[in-house]
């Protein structure tokens, strides 16, 4: 099971949001509003931001960010704007 870092945990506060681990198999994180389940993001078993610091540093982590916000830049949909917001 994926352990929220507090970095996400902030980031989710900025936006007003809650987060809890994903009652998904296949995801990390459910995000909820006023206790409504908005969505569930991030893929498990895929590293984020956060996850990289912790592991490899933050030089590369800032790396890996930089690789993901490229593949996904033209990205639309909630989920995904809310993974780069919070897990990026």
């Amino acid at each position: 099971m994926y352990e929220i870092k507090p970095y996400s945990f902030r980031q989710a506060a900025k936006l007003g949001l809650e987060i809890k681990p994903s009652k998904n198999k296949n995801k990390k994180i459910d995000v909820y509003k006023n206790d409504k389940k908005i969505t569930s993001i991030g893929a498990a078993g895929m590293a984020d931001y956060p996850t990289y610091i912790q592991d490899k540093g933050k030089a590369y982590a800032d790396e890996r960010r930089r690789l993901y916000k490229a593949r996904h830049r033209g990205n639309k949909g909630i989920a995904g704007k809310l993974a780069d917001a919070i897990l990026w």
